[in-house]
């Protein structure tokens, strides 16, 4: 039986022949996300020795009430794993743009109280780094902060 049939299987609401036969078949959890860096991301080495790069991203929504325009910002924390996790450790800094393609995963854990807790962040399996123009270098410049140029 191919995935293919365990899917149609699935449509049909036959139960497949044994679910221990052919891989199970992974529902669609992907994410793509534009935005800004909230703060400058936290990079660390585990024990294991993987590299983990966690970010804050704010995202902008505007739409109409009545004729008003109105600003919707919503923030997503990002977690890069590996070569690009130090990537993004290295070339990041706050007020960066930045689009994120990923998966959302869901951690879960129970706090010194008992209450089971629960929060929801992106995975990054690709980050696009946002051009930095002639403006906000001189800003950041006039900060005395190093400026970085994102090269493609």
């Amino acid at each position: 039986m191919s995935v293919f049939n365990l899917w149609d299987n699935r449509r049909s609401g036959r139960a497949p022949e044994s679910p221990h036969k052919e891989p199970a078949v992974n529902s669609l959890n992907s994410i793509l996300l534009e935005g800004n860096l909230v703060r400058d991301p936290e990079a660390k080495t585990l024990a294991t020795g993987s590299q983990v790069c966690n970010f804050s991203v704010a995202s902008n929504r505007f739409f109409k009430t009545n004729e008003a325009l109105e600003k919707e910002v919503s923030f997503f924390d990002v977690e890069a794993w590996a070569k690009l996790g130090q990537t993004c450790a290295d070339t990041l800094r706050k007020g960066r743009g930045v689009r994120v393609v990923g998966r959302l995963k869901q951690d879960r854990w129970t706090d010194p109280e008992g209450k089971t807790k629960s929060r929801i962040k992106i995975v990054a399996e690709h980050v696009e780094f946002k051009p930095i123009f002639k403006d906000s270098l001189e800003s950041n410049e006039a900060k005395g902060k190093e400026a970085e140029v994102a090269v493609f």
